[in-house]
């Protein structure tokens, strides 16, 4: 699985640090290379949201100050399904029940060990196929297609 991570500057520093917790995983850094206090999340949200909307086995991790920016960004694109995550036991019920496939995180208001247990927990949770569950997911794919 390629996990494509991105954060503005608030979310940098933790961006990093989960980069190297990860060691041993395919991850394709979409920005900010550096800490630039200008940058806007909006941005780094479009990047990894095309790549993981192009690709069904991909996931993606995006992290600003609230992670709600990038929530809401990245929820735009067609095929992501973005959750703001704070604890391991939010992001299991998040991708067992409805499947996301994008985590925000709040790099202000989740410590960085929190942080890296929720990204191993939204990386090692899977989707519960039951019928009420892939109903609505599918509901959702259609609102996409006339929004």
């Amino acid at each position: 699985m390629t996990i494509y991570i991105g954060a503005d500057h608030r979310g940098f520093e933790l961006k990093e640090l989960i980069k190297k917790e990860l060691s041993g995983e395919i991850i394709v850094d979409m920005g900010a290379v550096d800490h630039n206090p200008q940058d806007d999340f909006v941005d780094y949200a479009v990047l990894v949201g095309q790549k993981v909307a192009s690709d069904r086995e991909a996931r993606g991790i995006l992290v600003c100050g609230s992670g709600a920016g990038m929530c809401i960004a990245s929820n735009k694109i067609p095929g992501i399904r973005c959750s703001v995550c704070h604890r391991v036991e939010e992001v299991k019920a998040c991708r067992q029940d409805d499947n996301i496939n994008v985590l925000a995180l709040p790099s202000d208001y989740v410590s960085k060990g929190e942080a890296v247990n929720v990204v191993k927990a939204f990386l090692n949770t899977q989707f519960t196929p039951e019928e009420r569950f892939v109903r609505r997911i599918a509901k959702i794919t259609e609102l996409e297609k006339h929004a």
